[in-house]
């Protein structure tokens, strides 16, 4: 049984434990502490807010843990916020988190919460039908380190990226029906 953990701080949570309910020989762990961090075999940073997110991790004292266990190979999947925690850069803002992913990064790219929405994108590396993508006050990536690989762009914007062990996404999986995008995190990753 593999263990995944879902950073607990804030954000969509319950959505993704959800999501890896379903999938088989998958135990999700919500993780707020450093002896929970240490029980997990994969992590999801999940989407909410990601100045808050900063935040708690600072304030319980996971920053560093967390960035210790990613650069020593804990795979990691940050969706949306996840991905603003995970960037190396962040367009505008001099404040960063973890930085463990050499990508740039621009928030709110899409616009405000009104100008959410949503698309169908196939997706070669995870599945040959089209995948629902979720974009809600979506980041985007502006650029990438050399290591980094992207894996989808929506308007000709970089959505989807991998790198080592780390996985992000600008978009919402855990907002749908669909569970490819957590199988593909599992399989590949953890």
């Amino acid at each position: 049984m593999k263990r995944i953990g879902i950073l607990g701080m804030q954000g969509a949570i319950e959505e993704h434990e959800e999501k890896l309910r379903k999938l088989e020989g998958i135990e999700p762990v919500i993780v707020k502490t450093r002896e929970k961090l240490a029980e997990v075999d994969g992590l999801i940073l999940p989407g909410g807010e990601s100045t808050a997110m900063g935040r708690l991790l600072n304030y319980f004292d996971l920053t560093e843990p967390l960035k210790h266990a990613i650069e020593t190979g804990l795979p990691v999947w940050g969706t949306c916020a996840g991905m603003i925690l995970l960037a190396k850069d962040i367009e505008g803002q001099d404040e960063r988190y973890l930085c463990t992913m050499d990508i740039t990064v621009r928030r709110n790219a899409y616009g405000s919460q009104l100008d959410s929405f949503s698309c169908r994108k196939e997706i070669p590396e995870i599945s040959k039908d089209p995948l629902p993508l979720v974009f809600i006050r979506a980041p985007y990536i502006t650029k990438l380190g050399q290591k980094v690989q992207a894996v989808a762009e929506v308007d000709g914007n970089v959505v989807c990226a991998e790198q080592e062990n780390m996985l992000v996404s600008s978009f919402h999986p855990e907002l749908t029906d669909d569970a490819r995008f957590h199988e593909y995190f599992a399989r590949k990753f953890v």
